[in-house]
């Protein structure tokens, strides 16, 4: 009886034990556990429901558990299916018969399938508002991936979940219409870190590639953080304009070529507010090309075209919250020359240090100091200085050098018009347009200024002292100091040159206030001028030297003028100068007015005088009075042996000239016979002006087409006689 039952159990036991290794090693399929898994899926979650082919059971009895693995699954939620290759999940048999959640993990593996879908599935899992936005923003695309779950004895998914697999043809479109397209990639999700690597895809149709972008969690912060790759070299403007336009409105910059390796990373909220922003690129530029509106710069440059290319740049970037910096070189096309530039730039605390070199070999015109560099010759140019908050301009150095050439200014402040608010050094040493050297430096003595040097071309500063009009400083922003000099030698125009220059001018408001300056000539003949300004405001005005024909000289139509002596006052106030000009004891050779007046009243011998030996005139005199551009000459009068000259009128800004008066030849027989007594009234006449006759003129017209008209019978003007008997008195 025992052996029997000991026979039976042992049938028994091999019996079990057969079915045990048939279950674990080749399992069994059935559909009796679909149901019992269905309703532990709705205890998790009602919405889940699940669409379950025959199962697969293996036993693992190492740790009594029974492996389930079903194929062709799908996920039914909201309406939405995902279509599942595989499902695998181990129950605990011992669990199962406690009545408890049997399941602790869950592996699932996805057919190509909707993106949409599969992050709605997400969401249904672990409910978060960046998936939330993600879902949204996610228009097409398809992902294969496998989700790997954990499960606590009560049914709560763990924190170990893991998402991983790759996404093909994504279309991703956010609230700014900052697009995706075509975005291909492999991602790898665990709790708290995302990784997205492999990643290809066009960002507003501009091509795009990473290795690498991970996104932690961390103190309710996602930290984000990776490495972008352009690959397309050709961006038509076109393709970022509506990425920059929120800080960038500038609508001369047509087109780029360029690739770049950028590192990146940046913390967001939870409530999606961007902070702690870090961008360390690699840019290589083939080709910028920008339309020019640099009008400050035009001037300096005369060759300069409408568009600005920028070629073979190697730029590093680094942007941070504190600060910005661009270091970069290459070739820069403003002309037909291509010139080489390297720069430096840096933003902090609302300010850009910039440092520039350039090597150029355009054009380069300054206008201010008659400079002028030659076409295909080098010069190099550097630049260091500051863009403070209120848009002027510091700079610590501004130096050119060009062959034996060099300009160098230290410690230039700028207004945002760039005027020059102050200045502590500049130093000149060059040849200008004159062929003339410059070798002179400009230094800072407390709020005045100390302008010494060998050698200095003040040709345009005589120009702009002398000018009638009361103009403005118009490099200065506003100039309120003195200026002392002391000049071994400076030239008065391209020739002629006075020694040992001395003396001071004082600006006030950023005009001339008081001036005082006194030189000598090679020939040893004196130069002073002044201005200064009295009590009543008036601003007085002396010019005297013994040899002015070096200043008579910048008038173009006088031509041929010798000997004398000038002498210049001037009274000025509210704009408006009145001046009296004196030339005692010169000859002219050429007037070509004076010549045509003289032809047309058949005076050709003193027309010949005129262009031969010159004609020798013993007084000028010239009262005029200048406001606003109009200059009107109350009486210019001239005695000489051979022709007087009285008359009036008027200049308008260089654009129209009218003057009339009367000349009259022999002055000096004439005076003669009027002053024999007896003959003198026989050949004149009682009353004043008869019997003696000269020629009345008119000149008018713009001064490059004056017409003249004259009137060769006609007796003198008593004015006319009173003016040369007063000078015979005087004299």
């Amino acid at each position: 009886m025992i052996k029997g039952i000991v026979k039976i159990l042992t049938v028994i036991t091999i019996i079990l034990a057969l079915v045990f290794i048939y279950l674990s090693t080749f399992g069994v399929n059935t559909t009796k556990f679909n149901n019992l898994i269905k309703g532990k899926i709705l205890d998790y979650d009602k919405r889940i429901n699940l669409d379950l082919k025959a199962i697969k059971i293996t036993l693992n009895l190492k740790d009594f558990k029974a492996n389930i693995t079903t194929l062709d699954t799908k996920i039914i939620f909201d309406n939405k299916e995902i279509e599942l290759e595989s499902l695998k999940t181990k129950i605990s048999l011992l669990e199962l018969y406690k009545n408890q959640f049997p399941i602790d993990n869950l592996k699932v593996k996805s057919k190509s399938i909707k993106a949409k879908n599969f992050v709605s599935f997400i969401r249904f899992l672990k409910d978060d508002p960046k998936l939330f936005f993600l879902e949204m923003m996610i228009k097409d695309g398809h992902l294969e991936g496998s989700l790997n779950l954990n499960f606590d004895k009560k049914g709560k998914i763990k924190k170990d979940f893991k998402i991983y697999g790759s996404a093909k043809n994504l279309t991703i479109k956010t609230l700014k219409n900052y697009n995706l397209d075509n975005l291909n990639l492999i991602f790898n999700i665990k709790d708290e870190k995302y990784e997205f690597l492999e990643i290809d895809t066009q960002f507003n149709k501009i091509k795009l590639s990473s290795p690498s972008i991970v996104i932690e969690e961390k103190n309710n912060l996602f930290l984000i953080k990776g490495r972008i790759l352009n690959k397309d070299k050709d961006i038509s403007f076109d393709k970022i304009q509506d990425l920059i336009t929120n800080y960038y409105t500038d609508s001369n910059l047509k087109s780029l070529k360029f690739t770049s390796d950028n590192n990146f990373s940046f913390e967001v909220s939870k409530k999606f507010k961007f902070s702690n922003l870090n961008i360390n690129s690699k840019i290589n530029l083939d080709k910028l090309t920008y339309k020019n509106n640099f009008r400050s710069i035009q001037k300096y440059f005369p060759e300069i075209k409408k568009l600005i290319n920028l070629k073979n740049h190697k730029i590093k970037f680094n942007y941070n919250k504190k600060k910005i910096k661009i270091i970069g070189s290459g070739q820069i096309l403003i002309g037909s020359v291509s010139d080489k530039v390297s720069y430096e730039i840096i933003k902090k605390n609302d300010q850009y240090h910039f440092k520039k070199i350039f090597e150029i070999k355009q054009n380069i015109v300054i206008n201010e100091l008659q400079y002028k560099k030659e076409k295909d010759k080098k010069a190099l140019i550097r630049i260091d200085g500051i863009l403070r908050k209120n848009k002027n301009f510091f700079f610590n150095e501004i130096s050119l050098v060009e062959n034996k050439n060099s300009i160098l200014l230290k410690s230039l402040n700028l207004d945002n018009k760039l005027k020059i608010y102050e200045i502590d050094f500049l130093e000149l040493d060059y040849k200008n347009d004159n062929k003339i050297y410059n070798r002179i430096y400009l230094k800072k003595n407390n709020n005045n200024y100390i302008l010494e040097g060998r050698s200095f071309d003040a040709s345009e500063v005589i120009n702009e002292i002398m000018d009638s009009e009361d103009k403005d400083s118009s490099i200065f922003n506003n100039l309120n100091s003195k200026i002392i000099l002391n000049i071994k030698k400076t030239y008065i125009d391209d020739v002629n040159f006075i020694n040992n220059l001395s003396g001071s001018i004082n600006y006030r408001n950023n005009k001339i206030n008081d001036l005082k300056l006194k030189s000598v000539f090679a020939n040893r003949k004196k130069l002073n001028l002044s201005i200064e300004t009295n009590k009543n405001d008036e601003k007085i005005t002396n010019l005297f030297t013994e040899y002015p024909k070096p200043l008579v000289k910048r008038y173009k139509f006088i031509k041929g003028f010798e000997e004398g002596h000038l002498s210049f006052n001037s009274i000025k106030k509210n704009g408006t100068s009145n001046s009296l000009l004196i030339v005692d004891n010169f000859k002219v050779k050429e007037v070509p007015a004076l010549a045509k007046l003289l032809s047309l009243a058949s005076l050709q011998g003193i027309a010949d005088l005129l262009t031969g030996e010159g004609i020798r005139f013993t007084d000028f005199e010239m009262q005029f009075e200048n406001k606003k551009g109009l200059i009107n000459i109350r009486e210019m009068y001239a005695i000489g042996p051979a022709v007087s000259i009285l008359m009036n009128g008027y200049i308008k800004s260089n654009k129209l000239v009218s003057l009339r008066g009367t000349l009259v030849p022999a002055t000096t027989i004439n005076r003669s016979i009027a002053s024999i007594p007896l003959l003198g009234k026989i050949l004149i006449g009682d009353k004043t002006g008869e019997g003696v006759f000269g020629v009345s003129f008119k000149i008018k017209g713009p001064p490059k087409a004056l017409k003249t008209t004259v009137n060769p019978i006609k007796s003198l003007t008593p004015r006319f006689i009173t003016r040369t008997i007063e000078k015979i008195k005087k004299n």
